[in-house]
């Protein structure tokens, strides 16, 4: 029995993960799903997405830097997508560790990061703690800048039992409507919702998402952001001007941590420019990642 999450009726294994594409492999915490393709030799660009959407997100540039000729990895958070979900403490300790251990147990010493809305602190964290790994950085739509603002049913999550209680009745409707407002354009958040209801079926999907609002994820990161500003390894800044999940407002904190940083901003875009402007963010990304 799951309870009180009864929706969560498969579990993942060999069998429920032989049509998920991409590959697996074992590390400290569990098995990490991720996939690797493009010219082998190049620098690896390595792409972390946010809270709960996972590696499907990142589908564009992910096709489009492999054309290019480029190095491409992308990995489901524990938790998300069809990666386990380790009983543990959903921390930012977590998520830094199983990014060192999956470049390690791919002989992978040297990067570029791309962090996604949560994907910033779990990547600016890395960079804190390995900055020998890290060529460039890219933030998409950081989280972090300062404690995020997030639902009631979320908040309500933080409380012992209510929070259990609350995800089980209002969980799916909450995180699955979260998506339209990740997007400006209401043309792509069906096929969000299909792709991201798939891993809802799993169990410990919410028991991940729970202990993630509950250690600390949405809360302030400015502190590391400012230390690894002090590194000054090349980074770029992409915004949506008309984000409702890290509002766009925010880019001036990541900014003051990070003065070199060079962002660009997107009109009528939300939390997602690299679906929403995928042609001009793929542009902008290649020619970053190349030196221009």
């Amino acid at each position: 029995m799951n309870f009180p999450f009864f929706d969560e009726t498969r579990l993942l294994n060999e069998t429920t993960r032989r049509d998920a594409g991409g590959s697996f492999i074992e590390l400290t915490d569990g098995i990490t799903h991720y996939e690797l393709a493009g010219e082998v030799g190049r620098l690896p660009v390595v792409m972390t997405h946010g809270f709960s959407v996972p590696y499907f997100v990142y589908d564009s540039p992910f096709d489009y830097l492999v054309k290019a000729g480029f190095r491409v990895l992308r990995y489901d958070l524990y938790g998300r997508g069809f990666s386990d979900r380790p009983v543990r403490k959903y921390d930012i300790g977590l998520f830094v560790r199983q990014l060192k251990d999956l470049l390690d147990a791919l002989a992978i010493s040297r990067a570029h990061l791309i962090g996604l809305s949560m994907g910033g602190p779990v990547t600016a964290s890395f960079t804190d703690r390995y900055p020998e790994y890290v060529a460039k950085q890219v933030f998409i739509d950081p989280a972090g800048g300062r404690r995020i603002s997030i639902s009631w049913v979320l908040e309500l999550t933080k409380i012992p039992i209510l929070g259990e209680l609350a995800l089980a009745v209002f969980g799916n409707m909450s995180l699955t409507r979260s998506l339209a407002s990740d997007l400006f354009s209401s043309a792509m958040v069906e096929m969000f919702q299909a792709k991201y209801q798939i891993q809802m079926q799993y169990r410990g999907f919410k028991r991940a998402i729970l202990s993630t609002i509950r250690n600390r994820m949405f809360e302030s990161f400015f502190d590391t952001y400012a230390r690894v500003g002090k590194l000054r390894k090349p980074t770029l800044v992409l915004w949506g001007k008309n984000d409702a999940t890290v509002p766009f407002k925010d880019s001036q904190l990541i900014l003051k941590a990070m003065p070199h940083a060079k962002l660009h901003a997107f009109d009528e875009c939300g939390h997602l420019p690299h679906v929403e402007k995928a042609a001009e963010v793929n542009l902008i990304l290649s020619r970053f990642l190349n030196g221009d």
